[in-house]
């Protein structure tokens, strides 16, 4: 065999196995999982209740552990976030008789930063509690059910989006997010975890329940624009009242998620690259 052709095969082999080693370390700090809990949103429809209207919500994680003390960590969760007046005790909300749900498909990533050393398999730094800060962007769509219909608000304009009566445009279905959330962990054995967490989303939309603008519009003006579906949704208040308090424009709207974790190492545990 020529010398050129033994470099060769040795360069070949040589890159192969550094590739190889490559693969199960990147896999062993590697962990996939489930998030399995419950969502709810705070906002014009639900001004303080926190976990009120909680409903069902679940996802996958991708957690890459950089060292005991710091991970990269991307989710998909999706679950559904609702609002109603008649959970208000204030007259005032009440009459004012909006609700809605929507559904909401997130996408995020970020770190997460460990309290204490942790590595799976460890018996000395088995647990810990974490900080999560992460950036999002979501798909919202809210509605409201009328005459046992489901109807989606953003392409009717309530608040005369898109017309002459209101100097914005409709609002994006598609938005930007920042989770920041609190959560514990402990290792079951060298593959797997589990863990509770808690996360807050701060938008950067107040139009999350379709409620945006302080006060009404003129409803004939509104079914003019955009129809009388529109002028009806916009106000549905008992008494009918025109110039009641619609929302409150200088606030956004924030949801929340929480869930139990369940994750598994995908690579070897004898592959890490990182050890205590």
């Amino acid at each position: 065999m020529k010398l050129k052709n033994i470099i060769f095969f040795l360069f070949i082999t040589g890159c192969s196995l550094v590739s190889r080693s490559q693969f199960h370390t990147h896999m062993s700090r590697s962990e996939v999982g489930l998030l399995l809990g419950g969502m709810y949103y705070i906002g014009d429809l639900n001004r303080f209740g926190h976990f009120k209207g909680t409903q069902p919500a679940g996802g996958l994680l991708y957690r890459y552990n950089v060292n005991s003390r710091l991970a990269f960590r991307a989710n998909f969760i999706y679950g559904n976030v609702v609002g109603d007046d008649a959970w208000s005790k204030e007259t005032l909300l009440k009459n004012r008789n909006l609700s809605f749900k929507s559904e909401i498909f997130e996408l995020a990533a970020g770190v997460e930063f460990h309290y204490m050393p942790f590595q799976l398999g460890s018996s000395k730094y088995r647990g810990t509690a974490y900080l999560l800060v992460q950036i999002a962007g979501f798909k919202m769509n809210p509605a409201t059910m009328y005459n046992d219909e489901l109807i989606y608000l953003q392409p009717i304009g309530t608040e005369g989006q898109g017309t002459t009566l209101n100097s914005k445009g409709r609002y994006g279905l598609y938005q930007m997010s920042i989770p920041l959330g609190v959560g514990m962990k402990l290792a079951l054995g060298r593959k797997s975890s589990i863990g509770i967490e808690y996360g807050i989303r701060k938008t950067f939309t107040d139009y999350l329940d379709d409620v945006g603008a302080d006060t009404y519009l003129d409803p004939t003006l509104l079914a003019n624009e955009n129809g009388p579906l529109a002028a009806t949704l916009a106000n549905r208040s008992l008494d009918g009242n025109r110039y009641g308090k619609r929302g409150t424009a200088t606030t956004k709207d924030w949801y929340s998620f929480f869930a139990m974790t369940f994750t598994f190492r995908l690579g070897d545990p004898s592959k890490c690259a990182f050890k205590h």
